[in-house]
């Protein structure tokens, strides 16, 4: 059999073929589709719940916010065991505490603002602050 022959065998009976399925109508006895793929439903159990992105920068539990940098200077020259004049206005944060940096002066030493309304206020903290934060942390300025 010549390679023509063959070519038009093939091309009439993928005609055929195609007439068949496109003449099946819903109420025929064939079907093509045999319900063996399972169907996608919910996953048993409770649904993924994603976090909240937390605010950054913040303060986290534990940082010092003192009112200004002489108090901050103050408490360092406490904590190295050096005698101090006058008393040291800082404070102990007890939650996260989203802030906005206004200034630094070396590692150590970093003015913010407190972005909550109501709290409000700025002060000078020694709490070493990288440029960006986290994977998956929000602004704090919104």
């Amino acid at each position: 059999m010549t390679t023509l022959p063959r070519i038009l065998l093939l091309a009439a009976c993928l005609a055929s073929v195609a007439g068949i399925a496109a003449a099946q109508t819903p109420d025929s006895n064939i079907s093509f589709e045999s319900g063996l793929l399972p169907k996608k439903g919910p996953k048993p159990g409770l649904p993924d719940v994603k976090p909240q992105p937390q605010a950054w920068p913040r303060l986290d539990p534990g940082a010092v916010l003192c009112r200004t940098e002489d108090d901050l200077d103050r408490l360092a020259a406490r904590r190295r065991g050096e005698p101090v004049t006058g008393p040291v206005d800082c404070q102990l944060v007890r939650d996260p505490t989203a802030i906005s940096i206004l200034q630094r002066k070396g590692p150590g030493k970093t003015e913010v603002a407190i972005t909550d309304k109501k709290v409000g206020g700025s002060g000078w903290t020694d709490v070493w602050l990288p440029e960006k934060g986290p994977a998956g942390a929000r602004s704090a300025a919104r």
